[in-house]
């Protein structure tokens, strides 16, 4: 019997690279001198640390803009709330979201069930196993899925005929 799995996974090695060339930037560029911005990979996400609340929402925007160039999701990324920090600074924290959370699950899996296709949707942890006798089918799911703007970014993965 066809299937799939629909995951949401982030490439944390691309991730490690944004932060280091938004780092890279950061410590180069003219507006940022004298400021003590720092932008790091953390065990919870990304963190970001600067002398003001303005030159904190610049290096997100510099983030942001390497995240996009190397191909991570902006989805992938959620939180950075400018917060005050100690010594009149300011922080913004984000975190990085893997898997499909169980209620975001079974909205994918509502959606596909309202397709009105012969297909089975299964939540299997952190992601979704979509099964059908058909490829066609299958493969209907996945154009229909790809038109929904769904707020973690999904990938397509062990596809099996």
């Amino acid at each position: 019997m066809p299937s799939f799995d629909i995951v949401s996974q982030v490439d944390t090695q691309e991730v490690r690279n944004a932060v280091d060339q938004a780092m890279r930037e950061v410590v180069n560029r003219y507006d940022f001198k004298g400021t003590d911005t720092k932008i790091a990979l953390t065990e919870e996400g990304i963190s970001i640390e600067s002398a003001s609340d303005h030159r904190v929402e610049a290096a997100i925007d510099v983030l942001k803009g390497k995240l996009v160039k190397r191909k991570v999701s902006l989805k992938s990324i959620s939180g950075g709330e400018i917060k005050p920090a100690s010594g009149g600074r300011a922080r913004a924290e984000f975190t990085l979201n893997q898997g499909i959370a169980q209620d975001d699950a079974k909205e994918l899996s509502k959606a596909i069930r309202d397709m009105k296709l012969k297909v089975q949707a299964q939540i299997q942890g952190d992601q979704l196993r979509v099964q059908a006798k058909k490829r066609d089918d299958l493969q209907t799911v996945i154009a229909e899925i790809k038109g929904l703007d769904f707020r973690v970014p999904l990938q397509f993965v062990n596809y099996r005929d």
